[in-house]
């Protein structure tokens, strides 16, 4: 998936933080934006995330203008993002955050089995050692984002994962380890 944002403009009132702003990015390549406070690192990603709305510009993926209206819209469109705030809830397990709202149903029965298999799938395939039935509020940091990210990643269609300063709150192990395994995403192509 090849992503293009060209000419983005935000404005806050009298406050323009972004002014014709172009970022490109392609299937497989890690990006880092690098800038300070009040830079507009995180509304431009808040845009691309669906979050918020340009004031004027374009999104291209692969070639075809996109609007996305909501995070839902840009989910939709392979885009995940992982917000700096993580948001999981910690007193269910890893595999009922990995899919709240999509879960397996018998009928009208919830198929717990099933999103236990299905979670411990997708974190093998994802080389997470983490049981699906954990509590999410007894992991570290650390692996709350890697269930994070197993969240969105759960999302078939999920090609461009976005990360809002992912390393803010590990220690240096921990972002060794976040760090490896974003080069095994990249790999994959996401």
């Amino acid at each position: 998936m090849n992503l293009s944002m060209r000419g983005i403009v935000k404005s806050f009132g009298a406050n323009d933080v972004l002014k014709s702003v172009d970022f490109s990015l392609r299937g497989g390549e890690i990006c880092a934006l690098l800038g300070e406070n009040g830079a507009g690192k995180s509304t431009l990603m808040n845009i691309l995330g669906g979050v918020l709305q340009p004031d004027s510009g374009d999104i291209l993926l692969d070639g075809e203008k996109k609007t996305f209206d909501s995070p839902a819209q840009s989910l939709d469109a392979g885009i995940a993002f992982i917000h700096q705030e993580l948001n999981l809830m910690k007193d269910l397990t890893v595999a009922e955050n990995i899919y709240i709202g999509r879960e397996p149903m018998n009928g009208i029965l919830l198929n717990k089995r099933r999103q236990n298999e299905m979670a411990a799938e997708l974190l093998s395939s994802l080389s997470i050692d983490i049981s699906p039935t954990t509590i999410v509020g007894t992991l570290t940091v650390a692996r709350q984002q890697m269930v994070e990210i197993a969240k969105a990643l759960s999302y078939d269609n999920t090609r461009i994962l976005i990360m809002d300063e992912p390393s803010a709150a590990l220690t240096e192990s921990e972002i060794e380890e976040l760090f490896r395994f974003i080069r095994d995403l990249k790999a994959r192509g996401v």
